[in-house]
């Protein structure tokens, strides 16, 4: 197998990603690469990409898997993608794994990563969730900062997403259920698919991934 050290991160909405594809990230010397973060930068960079993005998201329209998979391939070319990527939020579906089985040829995936996490659990997550508004940073409703609505970090102001309200979460997860789920059968059918219980503490949880991403290079 290749050096290349490829991850596939999945799970539901609230089940811990960010959290740990940062501890990931680090551990490994490997780049978080999320969906968002692609497209911010590509609209950012003002690149060829970027402006097609923009075009997309400036009509209301969503972004094609197609775009999606230019992004991400041009994603690899850059310096320090090199040695591996850590993927959060792609693939989201069968077709977008196809494609990146392609990129990775004559490679493949090292290990697809399921935080599994019952819904019930990442329900109430997303619910008590709050984001910075200036530096991202996410808190808990009960935090101070999610309390007093002002970030210790950089003092930006904490607020709960649109898409984290109860209506809108219970349409992500039934979005992830149409589109994403099915990728735990690709995965699994192809041996790469490790699932992870999701509800543990942030150490435990990466320890437990670690482990076994370690076993399958």
């Amino acid at each position: 197998m290749s050096d290349r050290l490829v991850i596939v991160l999945l799970g539901k909405q609230g089940a811990g990603k960010g959290t740990q594809a940062d501890v990931l990230s680090q551990h490994y010397g490997i780049p978080h690469v999320s969906t968002g973060e692609i497209l911010r930068a590509a609209i950012k960079a003002g690149t060829e990409l970027g402006l097609r993005v923009k075009g997309v998201l400036d009509a209301g329209e969503l972004v094609s898997d197609e775009l999606v998979n230019d992004l991400v391939r041009d994603r690899f070319t850059h310096a320090d993608a090199a040695s591996g990527v850590l993927l959060d939020g792609y693939p989201r579906t069968v077709g977008q794994a196809d494609a990146l089985a392609e990129m990775l040829l004559p490679d493949t995936v090292t290990a697809c990563i399921n935080l599994d996490v019952e819904t019930e659990l990442v329900t109430e997550r997303l619910a008590m969730r709050r984001v910075c508004k200036a530096c991202s940073a996410i808190y808990r409703s009960i935090d101070p900062s999610g309390v007093s609505g002002v970030c210790e970090r950089c003092g930006g102001e904490v607020v709960q997403r649109g898409d984290d309200t109860p209506d809108a979460i219970r349409q992500r997860l039934s979005v992830y259920e149409r589109d994403t789920a099915p990728l735990l059968d690709y995965y699994a059918e192809r041996d790469l698919l490790i699932t992870i219980n999701g509800d543990d503490t942030v150490d435990a949880v990466s320890a437990a991934i670690t482990a076994a991403v370690d076993e399958a290079r």
